[in-house]
């Protein structure tokens, strides 16, 4: 057996809807399927995601949207001057550059202006408002932030600075006091989609600010809707359509510089390009520096300028890789040592001069690793304060559950899957156990289990070309509209290996009937180790075309790999099996005492000397990886170690120290020649000729002293001090009726079963006790 990562889960598709969709849409029930697995309840609406033209809503549906609109206009004319306040993420940055080259089209005197993460914070600040009314301005209109900007509303209107809100975040239940709030998510509003990313709302106000949809903005419009994983679905699946469009042919410069530089071809460029390339870039602008830089480079129009902005981002990007790496090992240490998940519900972890623009990648690994909602501070014992993001899983929602603590929070915000926070550090023992109560209160232990959720079982003969560029019309992907993950059951391995200069990754080849199917499984190599090659694996995970010398052919991008039934690990001949076997579930066994000496000190202690029936029969091997270490002396211990149980894995190594399979077995003709010898030589003195008889035979000494000690025990002969002396008064007796005899055959037949029959031939001879174990199992239930 080989265990999955996850709990696979697989969506459960209305039949009924299924067929519909393809009648009336010409479809194949894969993509019928996949179409009603994301809510698509009539085939209308499976039409319009499929093939409809993209559509966006008025603009003047916000309500605030009229009021904003003629204050921009009206500070325009006066050329009065306008900051646009931003956030330093890449939804943060792409809104910034939307609402810039909107004003700066429409002629406005406009600046922007993003708070440094580390000396700021996020959101307005009272500091930032003063400032800016001491340098002249008398409009803020903020961008992906503000919602939650209670005080510093009352400051811009102490201040005399009209402010416009653009967010998408949250609303809490007190809402600032500005002059207008652009926000599809504010109560009662009429605005038909409230999934808009900051970048969707900015692009809103553009649209209205223009009177028509800015074709030019779809192309920084898509990155921030990737990026911040908002729904693609309705209006987000049109921009981010458009704005994929529109990249691979852009004209801004910075766009093409940092797409050069990263090695991207414009004809490749997909939404994965955004999540993968570019938010992580313009994220670690943000994270490491000021985000100006990023804002500059998407504004800029001088090539020179854009590839030193760009190279700067590169290499800033290359800094936060190492910086991550290096805090998660530690917040790793830290819950391994101090806080066990066996403890803990919820993470919170922190420590002193941890980097506060990276600790939220360092909280989705930790989520990653360990599947709970999970805290990560940077703390500041200068200030006394902390500084942590958040990340959580299905069934605990952030947002919801800092709202019960807000007395420990003086600022935080953020969504149900994501928040961040600022806190003193005296308090974060409190908030720690406030979390781990409410999460002891909504978690039970499976919702600690990560899930994989399926969209559906595919057999190999329905996976073709045909079949995968129909899936790609539901693209692009993303929240709501997941790149559709399948699962493929109980299938042949063909061939299978380990590629990468580190031998990291997996690749093989699936069979079934006359279809096959290339699979490759990135950062998984070292499950190979694990799976046996006559084994039938189960995968899950993503299809897609590869390209390549103008061939295009169905591929798999394995995500999780299982083995439903035991396996079999060939180590006959082996000098050293230690490194293969895994560590936990483990059970090392020998037959024959002796050879515990001769093992490995490190698994000595997990030995289990079996020498008895009785013994072989007790012992409990359900579910565990056995080793079979050396020979086992009679076929009915080992079956009785097998029958009735169910191991998950078996490890055969058999060390025998000598081979009785290539020893002479004596036939019925050599007995009678041994016989006739003693019968015609009378007495002999096995001491002195046993060898001249063996040698003028062919035969090796040890034959000759086993037919001996056969025809003793069938008082054919007498032994006395190594003298045979022929019994004229015996009685007829059949070979067979000799102990040893049989013990000879035995040990003969199980040799050639168990040590010198093919993998596939001991895979069966196994297979008769572990499947009769299963008939036995059912047969009592």
């Amino acid at each position: 057996m080989l265990q999955s990562k996850t709990r696979w889960i697989i969506r459960e598709s209305d039949s009924q809807k299924v067929d519909i969709f393809v009648n009336e849409l010409k479809i194949t029930p894969i993509v019928a399927s996949l179409l009603v697995n994301r809510g698509l309840d009539t085939a209308s609406m499976a039409r319009d995601f499929l093939f409809a033209k993209d559509h966006f809503y008025d603009p003047y549906l916000f309500e605030g949207m009229d009021i904003a609109v003629s204050r921009i206009k009206e500070a325009i004319e006066n050329q009065e001057p306008i900051l646009v306040y931003g956030d330093y993420d890449a939804d943060g940055v792409s809104s910034t550059t939307v609402l810039m080259i909107t004003l700066r089209d429409l002629g406005a005197n406009v600046q922007f202006y993003i708070p440094n993460r580390f000396t700021e914070g996020y959101g307005p600040n009272e500091q930032a408002f003063v400032k800016a009314a001491e340098n002249g301005i008398k409009l803020i209109i903020t961008v992906d932030t503000g919602v939650a900007a209670v005080h510093e509303a009352n400051i811009a209107k102490q201040l005399g600075i009209d402010l416009i809100i653009t967010d998408h975040h949250e609303p809490g239940p007190v809402l600032p006091e500005a002059l207008a709030i652009i926000h599809p998510k504010l109560p009662g509003s009429q605005y038909p989609f409230r999934e808009l990313a900051g970048v969707g709302v900015a692009f809103k106000l553009a649209h209205a600010l223009y009177g028509q949809i800015p074709e030019h903005l779809f192309e920084i419009a898509v990155i921030g809707t990737v990026a911040d994983l908002v729904s693609l679905k309705d209006e987000n699946r049109s921009i981010v359509k458009k704005g994929l469009e529109n990249l691979k042919a852009t004209k801004n410069v910075g766009l093409r510089t940092v797409l050069k530089l990263a090695g991207v071809h414009p004809n490749s460029i997909n939404e994965e390009t955004i999540g993968f390339t570019l938010a992580p870039r313009i994220n670690a602008v943000g994270r490491l520096k000021n985000a100006d830089l990023a804002v500059q480079l998407l504004l800029t129009e001088d090539v020179s300028e854009a590839e030193i902005l760009a190279q700067e981002m590169e290499a800033l990007n290359q800094t936060r890789q190492a910086i991550v790496n290096e805090i998660t090992n530690a917040a790793i240490q830290e819950v391994e040592k101090n806080f066990p998940i066996s403890d803990n519900k919820v993470l919170v972890i922190g420590m002193e001069g941890w980097n506060a623009g990276v600790i939220g990648i360092v909280a989705s690994r930790l989520v990653e690793r360990y599947y709970r909602p999970t805290i990560i501070l940077s703390i500041d014992p200068d200030k006394g304060i902390a500084k942590g993001s958040a990340r959580s899983i299905a069934g605990f929602d952030l947002f919801q559950n800092l709202s019960t603590c807000k007395e420990l929070l003086p600022h935080f915000g953020g969504h149900p899957m994501a928040a961040g926070m600022t806190l003193k550090i005296d308090d974060v023992p409190k908030l720690r156990a406030h979390l781990n109560k409410l999460a002891n209160e909504q978690l039970e232990e499976n919702d600690l289990i990560p899930a994989t959720i399926l969209d559906q079982e595919i057999r190999l003969p329905e996976i073709d070309l045909s079949t995968l560029n129909e899936m790609n019309l539901l693209a692009p992907f993303g929240v709501d509209n997941p790149k559709p993950k399948v699962i493929i059951n109980d299938v042949v391995i063909s061939s299978m290996r380990k590629i990468g200069s580190g031998e990291n990754h997996l690749k093989m080849t699936l069979v079934e009937d006359s279809a096959a199917l290339d699979c490759i499984g990135f950062g998984l190599g070292s499950i190979m180790d694990h799976i046996s090659s006559s084994s039938k694996v189960s995968l899950i995970g993503e299809l897609s075309i590869n390209e390549w010398n103008n061939i295009r052919k169905p591929q798999m991008m394995i995500q999780d790999i299982a083995v439903k039934s035991w396996q079999l690990f060939d180590f006959r001949g082996a000098k050293r099996l230690l490194n293969e076997v895994p560590k936990h579930n483990q059970k090392w066994i020998v037959f024959n005492k002796e050879t515990i000496e001769k093992l490995d000190p490190q698994i000595k202690n997990e030995t289990i000397w079996v020498e008895s029936l009785e013994q072989a029969k007790a012992l409990e091997i359900n579910n565990l990886n056995i080793v079979l270490t050396d020979f086992p002396p009679s076929k009915d211990l080992l079956c009785n170690l097998l029958l009735g149980k169910k191991p998950a894995r078996i490890y055969v190594y058999f060390y025998k120290e000598s081979s009785d399979f290539f020893s002479t077995l004596p036939t019925r003709e050599h007995f009678k020649w041994f016989y006739a010898l003693l019968l015609k030589k009378g007495p002999i003195d096995l001491k002195r000729s046993g060898d001249v008889i063996a040698k003028s035979r062919g035969w090796s000494r040890e034959t000759i002293f086993f037919m001996s000690k056969v025809f003793s025990e069938l008082d054919f002969v007498t032994i006395n001090n190594g003298i045979i002396n022929l019994n004229r008064q015996a009685h007829k007796r059949d070979l067979t009726d000799s102990r040893t005899y049989q013990l000879k055959q035995e040990q003969y037949a199980l040799e050639k079963d168990l040590l010198f029959s093919s993998f596939q031939q001991l895979k069966q001879w196994f297979d008769q006790y572990i499947q009769e174990s299963v008939q036995i199992e059912e047969a009592i239930e």
